[in-house]
């Protein structure tokens, strides 16, 4: 019974973090750390691995989406070339990653400055919204694609968070804070896939013995909940994002980014 309840609050904060500024890849580090009394590293990379449940809630939230990838020609340009990026980036920071868990790395730094940037995000926003008109998906260059995909990509390292990095470039870039928030989430899905098929590749022994510790049955809970609660949060923020008070968003996020790196450092 211990187990499932382990599994379910590891779901949960998986779910939760995946989508908002507070890197779900330190949470679910901090929470198997603690639950499951994983090694850091090892937790690191099972943080990762449970990105299987949020793949799914993007993929059954925007099937749509997805679907029209095949037949629009600009949106498969985007998530290609942000992908690709992407992983030039993040695989050998990834790899490093690894390295610099073990030499007293702390995740909170990075959470604290991205919670200012999408502060800072929130006041542009607010300010230049009526003075500026929002630059619509298609009207992002290939420069653009490259600059959201290095944010992305940058998202490898503990403590940055990958949505919390993409939304806050695509709304300095000056994209309509809903197309911000939906391709976002969009660019995850391949990037996601990558990081799964990453850990993989590089400490497929750190995975085993995540999941040796927790079961098989553990892990299809807890991914089945990180899915469920995934799809939950991901519909809220998309609610908020397609009204006029949208900057609430930044600064809601900004300080909950904040408020977890500093309770993450004193840890």
């Amino acid at each position: 019974m211990i187990d499932v309840i382990k599994s379910v609050i590891l779901g949960i904060v998986q779910g939760i973090s995946e989508w908002l500024p507070i890197s779900s890849k330190t949470q679910e580090l901090l929470a198997s750390h603690f639950l499951l009394g994983l090694t850091i590293t090892v937790a690191y990379t099972f943080g990762l691995f449970m990105e299987m449940g949020s793949i799914g809630s993007a993929l059954i939230y925007f099937r749509k989406d997805v679907t029209a990838v095949f037949r629009d020609k600009f949106l498969l340009k985007f998530l290609i070339v942000v992908t690709l990026v992407t992983g030039l980036i993040g695989v050998p920071l990834y790899v490093i990653s690894d390295k610099l868990l073990q030499n007293a790395y702390n995740p909170s730094i990075p959470m604290l400055l991205l919670g200012i940037v999408l502060i800072l995000d929130g006041i542009y926003i607010k300010f230049t919204r009526e003075r500026i008109k929002p630059r619509e998906l298609r009207e992002v260059s290939l420069k653009h694609m490259i600059i959201i995909g290095f944010a992305q990509g940058l998202a490898a390292l503990p403590g940055v968070s990958r949505s919390g990095m993409t939304v806050s470039t695509m709304l300095l870039l000056g994209i309509k804070p809903e197309n911000a928030f939906r391709y976002s989430y969009l660019a995850y899905i391949p990037a996601a896939l990558g990081a799964v098929l990453t850990t993989l590749l590089f400490t497929r022994h750190n995975v085993s013995y995540a999941v040796h510790y927790i079961g098989i049955e553990g892990l299809m809970i807890a991914v089945v909940t990180a899915l469920i609660t995934g799809i939950l949060v991901i519909r809220v923020l998309m609610r908020i994002a397609k009204t006029t008070k949208v900057y609430i968003i930044n600064f809601m996020l900004g300080v909950i980014a904040i408020a977890v790196s500093l309770v993450t450092l004193f840890l």
